[in-house]
């Protein structure tokens, strides 16, 4: 019997991760956040974001060049912050019309 795997939210939109790169909000939508992890430090046995990039993007598939996407950004010193951040941009931006 195959395990069900339970997808990982933050405040009702889906996180998903690929290496340094995590996707925040659906592709649905017609925004995402996008956070990129710069750098890292040791923290006893983890590995710790120390500086984080965020960006708001628009998920228009017409729009091939990244820098079309890009609505807003930030870099933050970490992913606690970048999360807060991120939350109530991508909430505002959905609740545009």
């Amino acid at each position: 019997m195959a395990a069900e795997t339970i997808p990982l939210t933050y405040k009702g939109h889906p996180l998903r991760r690929k290496d340094n790169m995590i996707y925040y909000g659906s592709m649905a939508d017609k925004y995402i956040i996008l956070f990129q992890i710069l750098s890292s430090k040791k923290v006893g046995d983890l590995s710790v974001a120390d500086r984080v990039s965020v960006q708001l993007q628009l998920t228009d598939p017409d729009l091939t060049r990244t820098r079309d996407r890009v609505v807003k950004r930030a870099e933050k010193d970490s992913l606690y912050a970048a999360m807060d951040v991120a939350s109530v941009w991508l909430e505002r931006a959905l609740k545009e019309k």
